[in-house]
């Protein structure tokens, strides 16, 4: 005892530190010996001493540092409101705006191109753009801290591109300005921002990711406006140079409110968590969502042409896919509320199963009444199935993996994003009409929902409750 009594008096003597013979082994000593070590630095009783640090932070048998208390009860508690929490929420705002707001305007630019600059080009061939194809590195990368590492740059990339794509004349130049270089970066913004929400809003996640996706309906409702207003009076390229200084504006907000909250996680695993395929919802939700994601673009990307043909005014016809994105404002924004009260699931699969019901009526409404009536219905639908997409994603698992969880998720719906609007395009080449697209779109919108319909089985083993 004459070591311990000893090292005891070392300890009083400096109470800031812990000789290194204790931190490492404490097998040795008696109850009452640890008993005055524990006193002295003040730490429980019950937790053994070789497993703390002096910062409380917990330390495993390897030596590897782990987050403490402090950081512990942080990944608890979520602000779930306040200034910054809801500053972030604007920023998430601007984020959707220049992304998937941007992206779902593509009817007008594709309406553009077959009428002047690609006149010979077949609609199936153009390309979509690959706005969620990056999400499995960028989610990753958030999960590690590099946050701005990836929105930064991917925010000046899409600034740059949009630029370019003002100077296009051909399509291989188009295929790389506005296909790959402009998805590439939309696909970054939005990978890394979205996962984001999930460190700072917990109970009203919901809510909170509805109100970011009301930034995409915000875009795609005033881009096309901005693109069909300026087009006869600056031009194709002035058009798109403004949009960049748009882009600049939203991204720049995004850059200076957007930060995550909680400490990165090292989580095992690269780019892949496969062990999360182990899990049957999480799997069943993936592919549920690839066969949704075939058709649920559909609608939005040829209403104007659809309109067009059907014999309604040409400048009537340009407003509803403006018409459909601020339905979809409002249907992202209310059902992110109702979501946080009786659970994701509970609205994704019915608004959703609207949408593919009315994925089959759009091309029988041939005239302005009955088009403008599916138009707005879809638009809030298919607006309520974006908005909640990610919050049942992020409730699968913690915060700490929530990035690369998303990430994975995306990548998955990336190919039915990519590959559905070819598909639909090659269809109406080959038929002339829309009525075999609508058959397609809706189809694989309804088969996605009874996927849907699984995955709340799955999670709640029963047919009432919340989830």
């Amino acid at each position: 005892m004459s070591s311990v009594g000893s090292t005891n008096k070392n300890v009083l003597e400096s109470p800031t530190s812990i000789p290194k013979s204790l931190s490492s082994d404490t097998k040795n000593l008696s109850q009452d010996d640890l008993d005055i070590i524990n006193h002295v630095v003040k730490l429980p009783r019950d937790q053994p001493l070789k497993k703390r640090g002096l910062a409380g932070d917990t330390t495993n048998e390897k030596g590897t540092q782990q987050p403490g208390d402090k950081e512990a009860k942080q990944d608890i508690e979520f602000p779930d409101g306040g200034l910054r929490a809801w500053l972030i929420v604007v920023g998430g705002s601007c984020i959707t705006f220049s992304t998937t707001g941007y992206i779902t305007s593509w009817g007008i630019f594709q309406a553009y191109y077959q009428e002047t600059l690609l006149k010979g080009v077949s609609p199936s061939s153009m390309c979509y753009a690959l706005i969620f194809l990056p999400g499995l590195l960028a989610g990753r990368l958030f999960d590690l801290g590099y946050f701005y590492s990836v929105l930064f740059p991917s925010s000046i990339a899409l600034v740059v591109a949009t630029f370019l794509i003002g100077q296009c004349t051909q399509y291989w130049h188009f295929l790389l300005c506005q296909g790959f270089a402009t998805g590439l970066a939309v696909g970054g913004i939005f990978g890394c921002g979205n996962p984001v929400i999930s460190h700072w809003f917990k109970k009203k996640r919901a809510s909170a990711l509805g109100y970011v996706a009301v930034g995409s309906s915000l875009g795609g409702t005033m881009v096309p406006i901005i693109v069909k207003n300026l087009l006869p009076r600056v031009g194709f390229p002035w058009t798109m140079r403004i949009l960049g200084f748009i882009h600049l504006v939203m991204c720049g907000i995004a850059n200076l409110t957007v930060k995550p909250r909680l400490p990165p996680v090292k989580v095992k695993g690269g780019l892949l968590n496969l062990k999360a395929f182990r899990d049957p919802p999480f799997t069943v939700y993936c592919i549920s969502s690839f066969i949704i994601f075939l058709g649920i673009y559909t609608a939005l990307i040829y209403v104007n042409v659809s309109a067009s043909q059907f014999g309604i005014s040409p400048n009537l016809a340009f407003y509803f896919l403006s018409i459909a994105n601020a339905s979809a404002a409002f249907g992202r924004a209310i059902t992110g509320i109702c979501a946080d009260k009786f659970g994701p699931l509970n609205i994704l699969i019915p608004f959703t199963f609207f949408a593919g019901i009315l994925t089959y009526a759009w091309p029988f409404a041939r005239s302005t009444g009955p088009l403008l009536v599916v138009t707005i219905i879809y638009g809030f639908s298919s607006g309520a199935f974006i908005s909640l997409l990610l919050t049942a994603i992020m409730n699968f698992g913690g915060e700490g993996d929530a990035g690369r969880r998303v990430g994975m998720f995306m990548t998955i719906s990336a190919l039915g994003a990519l590959a559905g609007p070819p598909i639909s395009g090659a269809i109406n080449a080959d038929t002339g009409g829309f009525e075999a697209v609508g058959y397609f779109a809706g189809s694989t919108i309804i088969l996605g929902v009874m996927g849907l319909i699984i995955v709340r089985h799955l999670k709640l083993r029963r047919w009432i409750g919340k989830i």
